[in-house]
């Protein structure tokens, strides 16, 4: 067969949620994947156990040059949807924090779900594929791969963005937008640890694999999250959070006791214990390496009562309102997700539809939408998935 209605670029949860919308339509379905594995970042996210959705699901967690472009799909399709399809096919799953929702057992339930959904939807699926070329004839777009075209009225495009280039992550999608004339907002990685010059490096080398809660900002943007110390710089989520508002250059500011006024604890217990160390001080407040580190770094010892409030206030300032300057990011090697895509203003919000090419669909990472941490991703890859799968 070498006539469909429907070809899908991209065997990821957008392009399988999309494949089984169009088949459940009665339309003819082919998805293309250049993996010899379907799904792997479902396969590897959530530690192996898929952050499939978050309950907390709104437009205000989703990154975009057009904000408002994501409300149309999330309404369309929400968590909720995606929910009572998880639990009409049994998977167990929980709640974490801040509204995540994880299987109990592992992610492949979720790629299991989504090929049987497939496979009642009568859609065809070729994995371990190269696409030689993509374009239109006779009005009709086509897809060619071993010497062979196959035609369709409807094109999706599934390719996901540059993030975690092991797993086969390419630019193939934002390369084929371009071939249409469509117009590609800078990628850059989201979601991914920081970088930092030597000095702070070799201090987080020093405390490796302590985690604090943190509040991190940047600008008028703030995630108040864990945050983990690794022998590369700064990692966990509030770090993940602020990479994906964080412009190369600029200073972020973190929190290192945000539920905590150091200065005003500092003075009380110099009123009320002066002869205390001033590190056994800050150690009630901080994990005990990180207080020495700080009380090092800002070359500070002995009883409090010893130090001005001026002192006190600096060394407050370094708690509450630490600022550091990223020197970068890890890259799209650790990055969970791609920033920028596919120009939204180039789309109806609608139907996922190009506004200049009839039939011609974007879904998923590949667009310029960027979900929060926390199951938000997933959120739009249903969501823009379902969508075309209606117009398609």
């Amino acid at each position: 067969m070498t006539q469909y209605d429907v070809i899908i670029l991209g065997a990821g949860a957008a392009g399988l949620m999309s494949a089984i919308e169009a088949g459940k339509r009665g339309r003819s379905v082919l998805v293309i994947d250049h993996a010899k594995k379907i799904g792997e970042k479902i396969r590897i996210s959530g530690g192996g156990r898929c952050n499939f959705t978050n309950i907390h699901t709104h437009a205000n967690k989703f990154i975009s040059k057009n904000p408002n472009f994501v409300k149309s799909a999330l309404s369309q399709y929400t968590a909720d949807d995606f929910v009572d399809l998880v639990k009409k096919h049994k998977i167990a799953f929980h709640e974490k924090k801040l509204g995540q929702l994880f299987c109990d057992d592992s992610a492949q339930q979720i790629i299991d779900m989504l090929l049987l959904e497939c496979e009642k939807a009568k859609v065809t699926i070729l994995k371990d594929t190269k696409i030689t070329n993509v374009g239109m004839q006779e009005k009709q777009y086509f897809v060619e791969y071993n010497l062979k075209k196959y035609f369709c009225h409807s094109l999706i495009v599934a390719t996901g963005g540059l993030s975690i280039p092991k797993i086969g992550a390419s630019k193939f999608g934002y390369d084929l937008a371009e071939q249409f004339g469509m117009n590609i907002i800078e990628p850059l990685p989201a979601l991914v640890p920081l970088t930092f010059t030597e000095k702070l490096l070799n201090m987080c080398k020093e405390l490796s694999g302590l985690s604090v809660e943190a509040a991190v900002s940047f600008k008028k943007t703030l995630f108040e999250e864990g945050m983990l110390f690794t022998h590369r710089g700064l990692s966990g989520p509030s770090i993940l959070q602020i990479s994906s508002y964080w412009i190369l250059g600029e200073k972020i500011k973190i929190n290192l006791a945000p539920k905590a006024n150091i200065f005003s604890l500092l003075q009380n217990a110099k009123a009320n214990y002066p002869t205390q160390d001033i590190q056994s001080s800050v150690s009630e407040i901080l994990p005990k390496r990180l207080a020495q580190m700080i009380c090092k770094e800002q070359g500070v010892s002995g009883h409090i009562c010893e130090l001005s409030n001026k002192v006190l206030q600096q060394l407050s300032d370094s708690i509450n309102a630490w600022t550091v300057n990223p020197t970068g990011s890890e890259g799209y090697r650790t990055a969970e997700v791609t920033l920028g895509g596919v120009d939204t203003n180039e789309i109806s919000s609608k139907t996922m539809m190009s506004l200049k090419y009839p039939g011609l669909f974007f879904i998923g990472e590949v667009m310029d939408v960027t979900g929060h941490l926390g199951g938000y991703n997933f959120q739009w890859a249903w969501s823009s998935g379902y969508v075309a799968g209606q117009y398609a």
